[in-house]
């Protein structure tokens, strides 16, 4: 049976939520136990342009005090996004990681410029035989993995397992859990600029009028999608088995590794951090969670969730723990409240 450790915070005051962090990684650490690498990135989400409630850098404060006072190297690590907007490109990305804040430590964008650089890991599950995940995570035996407990459109809610597929995904895998995803081009958009074709590395894209994208030809890698000057190349964001998909990508992101989970439950909003917009919390502060189990953390979160506000709030997001159960990835957890 897998611990979460669980410190209670109403409250949204950044230099708290700091300090609670902290206290859950000294928890996992110097109580627990667990080995701390000597170079131990964080992974954090930076937010999206014009959304509010995303985690805040200062609230990483804490455990980065903790690591340079046990002389540990240390830096923030994210992964670019699948669809257009601020952080689809490395350099698009870093700007804005700055302008929200996340200037105490380097930045490490692990899947490249445009998400080209991919480590693959093989799993052998039943959706994938391996994980495409971004380059960089390979570089670590372990990650600290800080996760905001929200909801999502797809997902269910965001935690843990999601910050493992997803943030730990190259480009392509993240086109590979949104299920046999091919680019469209939307022809009234397109300049015929031939940007597209030059980037393609498979030949999939030719141009007559406009751009066509060969569907039996296309890999996935959604480079196209980054480099369209106008726009025109689009997802189809309808996913079969989605939230099972993410479960088999967070197990290949923790496989052979040994990371530690941290995740806030403040601003729960409806959707995740990638809205580019203000949006408002649709229940109330929880605090802080900590556990070596990615699934039992999120178990822990959901059940904290309905239980507390009488509400089934996020409840189809527990397609993933039953998947992550059916392929014997986490435990039970007991809940210790700090």
């Amino acid at each position: 049976m897998s611990k979460v450790y669980f410190k209670r915070y109403e409250g949204n005051d950044t230099s708290v939520l700091s300090e609670l962090a902290k206290e859950m990684l000294i928890q996992l650490v110097e109580k627990d136990g667990a080995k701390l690498e000597q170079n131990v990135p964080i992974k954090v989400h930076f937010g999206e342009k014009g959304n509010k409630t995303f985690i805040p850098a200062s609230s990483y404060d804490g455990i980065i005090d903790y690591l340079e006072a046990t002389n540990r190297e240390t830096s923030f690590i994210e992964t670019n996004v699948l669809y257009r907007g601020s952080r689809t490109t490395r350099d698009n990305h870093l700007a804005l990681a700055k302008e929200h804040g996340f200037t105490r430590k380097p930045i490490i964008i692990a899947d490249g410029d445009m998400g080209e650089a991919v480590h693959e890991v093989v799993i052998d599950q039943e959706y994938f035989k391996s994980v495409k995940l971004g380059a960089a995570f390979d570089d670590y035996k372990q990650i600290i993995v800080m996760s905001h407990f929200k909801g999502h459109g797809l997902a269910g809610f965001g935690g843990a397992l999601k910050q493992l597929a997803m943030g730990f995904a190259s480009r392509s895998g993240k086109m590979a859990q949104h299920s046999r995803m091919v680019p469209t081009v939307k022809a009234s958009n397109c300049i015929s600029c031939g940007v597209c074709v030059k980037k393609c590395d498979v030949d999939a894209i030719t141009i007559t009028d406009v751009a066509h994208i060969d569907g039996d030809k296309c890999i996935g890698c959604a480079g196209c999608i980054a480099v369209c000057p106008v726009g025109a190349i689009r997802n189809d964001w309808g996913a079969a088995n989605f939230r099972e998909k993410i479960t088999e990508y967070a197990y290949g992101a923790q496989l052979n590794k040994s990371h530690l989970y941290i995740s806030f439950m403040t601003n729960i909003t409806k959707d995740c951090d990638c809205v580019g917009e203000e949006m408002h919390p649709v229940a109330k502060n929880f605090g802080v969670l900590a556990s070596l189990d990615p699934v039992a953390l999120d178990t822990a979160c959901i059940d904290l969730l309905q239980n507390e506000e009488h509400v089934d709030l996020f409840d189809n997001g527990r397609d993933s723990l039953v998947h992550a159960k059916h392929i014997n990835f986490g435990e039970r957890y007991e809940l210790v409240t700090l």
